[in-house]
Parts: structure tokens; C-alpha cells; sequence
């Protein structure tokens, strides 16, 4: 983890996967809807480079302003039901325009997001991190203010196997990771019986094998997957559903398990001193 904080942040957190495909994206931007629910201060990073999907998520297309502070020019973040937004999707001149850069230049990217933005005082910053565990995602760990990361998982086997990979990695780069979220956990079927279609419990094992908390389960529902598509998170549009009411737990989860890594810090560092 670097020691460059981000003015006026308290905590940064990474939302992470091993690969592609298992709803970091939508974990990213309901468990950050959760957070603002609760009444933090809350911002969004889409540091996928390479295929931001917040744009759509949360149905923005303006362009960030600029403006001068400290003699300095930052792009105000665009805001979007009370959180604030920063993505490259917001900078393209066409939605379906692809970027095509060298791991340098995304990172170059990215350091701008978190450092020329002027994010003012948020409780957390979110990073919907792009998915894998190769160089890009290593630097980005590297270069990113972490405070820690939330592994997103199916319970299949071959997700399992890649959500261990990323855990490593972001263990080499010194952020802890705060807990496992399982998405499309099971299926719940109209007589109330659960189907696991991708298997059971893959994503409390992982959590036994490295003593991690699992932060939550998301069930498969299309419902989360309507309201992404529509630009409206579901926490936000239907806050009293089961789905949301999970996200809500997840939120709190996370909250209080930043809080027990933080104290951690502190009392190892009375130790040091």
C-alpha cells in the first residue's frame, strides 16, 4: 500500500475480481448505494480502463468540469444519486469508443482519477477495479492509496481458483483484503427452495482456507441486472427488497471490518513507538 493519501478521504477500497464475469461492476456500485444509504459520504471510482461500465450502470454520459484549486487544475467528479463519479467512459468522445493503451498509460490514467479530481471530504472512495491478477492490476495495486480490497467470487470452482490468485496478489502489494463477497450464490426458485446453480458454499471455503470474514451472498436475480442496465442501482430503487436489504449487510460488514483492520494498524504501530 503507498502512504499518498487522498486528501479528504478516510478510506479507499478496492472492489476486486480474479477474472471477468462474476458482477464486480454491479457489487461495486450497489455496495457503494449501500454505503451512501447508511448517510456516508461516498465516491466511485471506475478504474477499469479498458471497459467501463459505470457510465451505464448509473446512467451518466456528461462530461466532468474543470476548475482551479491551489493553483491547480482537477476535474470536478460527476455526481450521481449523492455519489460522486469518476470514469474514462465519461472522457471518450463516443460511448462504444474503445481505449487501447499500454499498461503505463492506464496506469498514468488512474493516478490521475484518484490525484487531479477534486473529491472533496468523502467517508469512502470505492474502486471498481478491472478484473484478472496480471501487471496491470499489480501496478494499479501498487499506485492506488488502499486502505484494503473486497473480493468479489462465484461459488464455482474455476472463479474460486482465480479470487485465491487476486487475494495473493494483493497480499504481496501489502492490502489486506477485508472480507469475500459470493455473487449468483443460488437461485431462489417460486416455492422458496434455493438452487445452487454454481455450486455451494465455494465462496466460505476460500473464507475458512485464508481465515477471511465473508462479507455476504448475492443471489442470481434478474431484477439486479434490469436496474444496472437501467442506470439505477438496485439499492436505491428498491431498498426494501430482500436483494437490497443484503447489500445493506454487505455494507456493514465491510464497514465494520475496515474498522477492525484500522484499529490493527493503530495498536501495532503503539508497538513500534
Amino acid at each position: 500500500m503507498t502512504d499518498n493519501k487522498i486528501p479528504g478521504v478516510k478510506y479507499t477500497v478496492a472492489v476486486v475480481s480474479g477474472k471477468g464475469g462474476v458482477g464486480k461492476s454491479t457489487v461495486a456500485v450497489n455496495l457503494t448505494a449501500a454505503l451512501k444509504m447508511k448517510g456516508f459520504k461516498v465516491g466511485l471510482v471506475d478504474a477499469d480502463i479498458y471497459g467501463p461500465s459505470i457510465p451505464i450502470m448509473l446512467g451518466v454520459s456528461e462530461r466532468p468540469a474543470v476548475t482551479k484549486h491551489n493553483d491547480k487544475n482537477l476535474l470536478i467528479p460527476v455526481e450521481k444519486y449523492g455519489i460522486k463519479l469518476m470514469s474514462i467512459g465519461f472522457l471518450l468522445e463516443k460511448k462504444d469508443s474503445a481505449v487501447i493503451w499500454r499498461g503505463p498509460m492506464a496506469s498514468s490514467a488512474l493516478r490521475q482519477f484518484v490525484y487531479d479530481v477534486l473529491w472533496g471530504e468523502l467517508d469512502y472512495l470505492i474502486f471498481d477495479m478491472p478484473p484478472g491478477t496480471g501487471d496491470i492490476q499489480l501496478t494499479l495495486g501498487q499506485t492506488i492509496p488502499l486502505n484494503g480490497a473486497v473480493l468479489i467470487t462465484t461459488p464455482q470452482e474455476i472463479a474460486l481458483a482465480d479470487a485465491e490468485k487476486g487475494h495473493l496478489m494483493f497480499q504481496k502489494v501489502n492490502v489486506p483484503t477485508v472480507g469475500i463477497i459470493e455473487n449468483m450464490s443460488y437461485y431462489l426458485k417460486d416455492n422458496g427452495v434455493k438452487e445452487y446453480i454454481f455450486g455451494e458454499e465455494g465462496g466460505k471455503k476460500l473464507c475458512d482456507k485464508y481465515q477471511l470474514p465473508l462479507l455476504g451472498r448475492i443471489p442470481i436475480d434478474k431484477t439486479l441486472r434490469e436496474s444496472g442496465d437501467a442506470g439505477y442501482p438496485l439499492v436505491l430503487q428498491r431498498p426494501e427488497s430482500p436483494l437490497s436489504k443484503e447489500f445493506i449487510t454487505i455494507a456493514n460488514n465491510t464497514v465494520a471490518e475496515l474498522g477492525k483492520i484500522d484499529s490493527g494498524k493503530k495498536q501495532d504501530l503503539e508497538i513500534i513507538i
